[in-house]
């Protein structure tokens, strides 16, 4: 039988890497076809164009030419890369150059590939990243040229009122003080830092202050990639808007319906280049979600004296989609002055030494005011070994990483997978103290509840994935009550996953569930929505699924009392830096991390490459 993943039509390289499981069939039929289109010759050029493609399918931008090599493949596979016809570097760059796909040629003026040249190399893009990237950088740029009108008085009585604390217990530097700050005073701003570093608690004062600036109310627009993120921002910043003094019905919503995303029209989004959002600040929070032809579409579509502020944690996993903008921004080169105003108005905490609570700026990152960016490190959330653990993956220190592992410290600990015992109890309690609360009808109880573990997997499917663990999770539960679960049918207890954003029952991709019984015997599902608990009936789900384990890309923007990470073999390609840290800073109190030393250490080591421009210098 034929190998439907094998593409018919390609012959020679193509076909030799296509069957290795470098290339896809799509990747082949993308290369010829534009190739066709142009009247390109080369086998060097042909595959060249299919390993592009591919970098985009894998969340590259571009494809790096001077790492052509570093590529994966299933980690079952028995190909041994070396072994594939790879052509000489220079040969793939020279044929480039003169391709009629990256310079034009009789066939039209049609160039799917750009070839760029920087500091570090060239890259090779196909047109539509390119051109994306590009409205980026001259977006970003030309907002960095001039700075918000600031009344110097009232900004600094609003970081007094909202930062210093009158006991004098919180010396400088205050790091929170200086985002808010330099929120106030660029165009463009970007706020990172981990889980637990107060950056919506940042955000809700950067409102406050930037509403004492002005005599009229601000249009603000809170926003997310996805709707689990925006319920969570809108919460978090409702919370405070009493004592902040804003407005107590700021929405957040997703970035789609914030750009007014139209179904079938031919401009995607009803806001764009032509026709601005008519908002005076907007906050994107967990930006290291979003992908970069998002992240275009929004900037083109802000107004020039828009003030926008991006939140993320860089250190987490990247979109799912093409690039890693957030770290992309963050890294990327700085050009012109530091605003003068930022200087004056937190100069105490700017040339501030270390504090045993909070360090101080280093060259680099005052360096990077200059372009908006300021990283909030003091964990406020949690600390011990959680906290330190999470540093050691982000630092890439495997032997710091297996030493806290192996400490004994009550927030961590490492099992292999014949050690079962303490994931088994924490998945039978949670189940079992939350059904006991859906099947007496408390919905808030039974939600909270939900959130005392959480089963995370690289994998989706195979011994490692959530398939698989999700089914071990349920014949746990099953054997201790007494009772087969079916994920066929609604029952009280069950954790419910929604899998794609539904406006009209308000209800987002990534939102997390419990099926509750009421005191009418009706069963409804329930959703975290703030101090009431929101209510529909099942059937009103279109995309729902049963969740017992999940997966740790799912996970962002979560947060569970304890948290067990089943990790794949060390081979594993999706087993990364980022994967580890995001899954580990997903616990409040405990991580309990399941697999090999040789895995661990092994993601410790691998990093999520992502191939950008954003960040270079380009000739």
């Amino acid at each position: 039988m034929t190998d439907v993943r094998v593409a018919q039509r390609g012959k020679g390289v193509l076909r030799i890497f296509n069957e290795a499981g470098v290339l896809t069939a799509a990747d082949v039929h993308v290369a010829l076809r534009l190739s066709a289109l142009a009247g390109e010759t080369s086998s060097d050029v042909f595959l060249a164009t299919a390993l592009a493609v591919r970098a985009v399918r894998a969340g590259s931008v571009c494809l790096d030419l001077t790492r052509l090599r570093e590529v994966t493949v299933d980690e079952e596979s028995e190909v041994d890369l070396d072994d594939l016809p790879w052509p000489e570097d220079s040969d793939v760059l020279e044929a480039l150059r003169r391709s009629p796909l990256v310079v034009g040629g009789p066939a039209g003026p049609l160039r799917p590939l750009r070839l760029v040249d920087t500091a570090e190399g060239q890259l090779l893009y196909l047109d539509r990243y390119f051109r994306q990237e590009e409205t980026i950088r001259h977006v970003l740029d030309q907002r960095a040229l001039g700075y918000p009108v600031v009344d110097e008085a009232s900004l600094r009585r609003g970081l007094d009122t909202l930062f210093r604390d009158p006991s004098g217990s919180s010396p400088p530097p205050d790091r929170q003080r200086i985002a808010a700050a330099v929120a106030a005073t660029h165009w463009t701003s970007v706020i990172v830092g981990g889980p637990g570093t107060g950056k919506t608690h940042t955000v809700a004062r950067v409102l406050a202050l930037l509403s004492m600036q002005t005599g009229r109310p601000r249009r603000i627009a809170l926003a997310a990639p996805t709707g689990k993120a925006a319920a969570r921002l809108q919460e978090s910043v409702r919370d405070q808007a009493g004592e902040l003094g804003l407005p107590p019905d700021l929405t957040a919503m997703t970035l789609h319906r914030l750009l007014g995303w139209q179904r079938g029209r031919g401009s995607r989004f009803r806001y764009n280049a032509d026709n601005h959002v008519p908002h005076d600040v907007i906050v994107v929070d967990e930006t290291s979600m979003v992908s970069l032809t998002m992240m275009c579409r929004l900037l083109e579509a802000l107004r020039p004296d828009t003030q926008l502020v991006l939140v993320g944690d860089p250190d987490q996993l990247t979109s799912v989609d093409a690039g890693a903008v957030l770290a992309d921004l963050v890294a990327r080169p700085v050009s012109g002055k530091e605003n003068p105003l930022l200087a004056r108005v937190v100069g105490d905490d700017l040339n501030a030494a270390d504090d045993p609570l909070e360090a101080a700026l280093s060259t680099v990152e005052r360096d990077r005011l200059r372009a908006g960016v300021v990283r909030l490190s003091r964990g406020r959330r949690f600390g011990g070994g959680i906290a330190q653990l999470a540093v050691a993956v982000r630092d890439a220190d495997e032997d710091r990483v297996m030493e806290l592992l192996r400490s004994g410290a009550p927030e961590v600990s490492f099992h292999d997978l014949d050690d079962l015992a303490a994931l088994r109890r924490d998945v039978v309690d949670t189940a079992v103290g939350v059904t006991e609360a859906a099947s007496v009808g408390d919905a808030q109880a039974a939600l909270q509840l939900s959130e005392a573990h959480r089963l995370l997997c690289a994998h989706r499917e195979g011994p490692y994935g959530v398939q698989w663990w999700a089914r071990q999770a349920m014949e746990w539960i099953g054997e201790a009550s007494g009772q087969r679960l079916d994920p066929d049918r609604w029952y009280p207890g069950q954790p419910l996953l929604v899998t794609a954003n539904d406006h009209e029952t308000r209800i987002y991709n990534g939102d997390t569930g419990v099926i509750v019984r009421r005191a009418d015997d009706e069963l409804v599902a329930a959703f975290a929505r703030g101090n009431e608990p929101f209510l529909l009936h099942p059937t009103h789900l279109s995309a729902v699924q049963t969740v017992y384990a999940m997966t740790i890309h799912r996970s962002q923007g979560s947060q569970y009392d304890t948290v067990s990470v089943v990790l794949p073999g060390e081979e594993s390609s999706l087993l990364t830096r980022e994967l580890l840290y995001t899954a580990i800073t997903r616990a409040r109190r405990h991580v309990r991390i399941i697999g090999t030393e040789e895995a661990v250490r092994a993601g410790v080591q691998r990093r999520v490459l992502r191939a950008s421009g954003l960040r270079r210098t380009f000739r």
